[in-house]
């Protein structure tokens, strides 16, 4: 059986109408939809659930994706989600890309309540604060995920985190771990260190060394790492709330990381000191 409807979808569709407005912050606000391109953002949005219930609720494809990936597809459909068959001319109108692959998938908002997070007792969390580029948000919640952490908060400032770069970025990770977002930075602080996290802000003028933090052993307790704007970082009165300003040492000539090979840095630094002997996780879990 054919994975799709053998029938095109038009482009002036009111299906069609509706995924293309996605591309407006204040529609999918409106709607509680966001747009996932692309096989592999398709492929977790398929498998990803909220209490039960599938976020992929719409798919659109063209007649060679559909083939192509037809595991895909077949897991959209087992999941609920309608199938389109579209032009590539139509999968070009909704696409936010240059090159569309081929999918784009309709999916409900999944993100958590901070309540939840706090409640879950995270280990590690990163914490974009005024963070505006999408392109960032979304690599920066990509390495947050690679390296293990349990959440990753977008303050009040921060980026749209359904900006079709920024989940584009994430490669889908933004179906993998609790996302907070629209928290105040003050809020957030006071409730992860009330929760026994002990919150380090990531800053090239940092106090504190990144280096000499691992080697005193410092690094193995819950930790969330605060990261600030790309071009000015993080202001004085937001440093000022945690625990330390800590420097990702240069040992070579470049003026500085950009922020989202900082955040791996010390994502990874955390994770790496919390599985060895005495961290707050076992060196055998995954």
């Amino acid at each position: 059986m054919s994975p799709v409807s053998p029938e095109l979808i038009s482009p002036r569709s009111a299906r069609v109408s509706a995924a293309r407005r996605l591309a407006r912050r204040n529609f999918r606000g409106k709607d509680r939809l966001f747009l996932a391109e692309g096989p592999q953002a398709v492929r977790e949005a398929a498998a990803h659930r909220i209490d039960g219930a599938p976020v992929l609720v719409e798919l659109f494809t063209t007649v060679e994706a559909a083939e192509r990936y037809a595991d895909i597809v077949g897991a959209a459909r087992d999941a609920g989600a309608r199938v389109h068959l579209a032009a590539e001319e139509v999968i070009a109108d909704i696409s936010t890309t240059v090159t569309p692959q081929g999918l784009v998938g309709v999916c409900r908002f999944l993100d958590t309540p901070f309540a939840d997070v706090l409640a879950a007792r995270p280990k590690l969390v990163a914490v974009l604060a005024n963070v505006r580029d999408p392109g960032n948000a979304g690599t920066v919640l990509r390495c947050a995920d690679a390296a293990g952490a349990e959440a990753v908060v977008l303050t009040d400032a921060s980026v749209d985190l359904y900006n079709p770069k920024a989940v584009r970025a994430s490669v889908g990770s933004l179906f993998h771990l609790p996302v907070a977002v629209g928290v105040p930075v003050e809020q957030a602080v006071r409730g992860l260190r009330d929760a026994g996290v002990r919150i380090l802000a990531a800053d090239g003028a940092g106090d504190h060394d990144l280096d000499q933090e691992l080697d005193k052993g410092s690094m193995g307790g819950p930790t969330a790492w605060l990261f600030g704007n790309e071009a000015w970082g993080l202001p004085e009165e937001t440093r000022a709330l945690t625990d330390a300003v800590v420097r990702v040492p240069i040992h070579g000539q470049a003026e500085s990381l950009n922020l989202a090979t900082a955040a791996a840095v010390c994502l990874y630094a955390s994770a790496r000191a919390q599985r060895a002997s005495g961290g707050c996780r076992s060196v055998t879990e995954s």
